[in-house]
């Protein structure tokens, strides 16, 4: 089993991070912006869709 030493860690820590690729703000926005409204949209269309089968149901149903 490898022996854990925690300064070789920190270093490849270090290292990897140096390597990631950061997204811009611009980039940051935009795709925060784009969840936001892809979400307010499904939430919209699940409103819609729980409201048609409701209807359906109440006809169904008769109440």
């Amino acid at each position: 089993m490898a022996k854990f030493d925690p300064a070789q860690f920190v270093r490849e820590v270090r290292a990897e991070t140096a390597r990631v690729t950061w997204p811009s703000r611009k980039e940051t926005l935009v795709t925060t912006g784009l969840v936001l409204a892809l979400s307010a949209m499904a939430a919209v269309f699940f409103l819609v869709v729980d409201q048609l089968i409701q209807f359906a149901m109440r006809l169904v149903l008769g109440f």
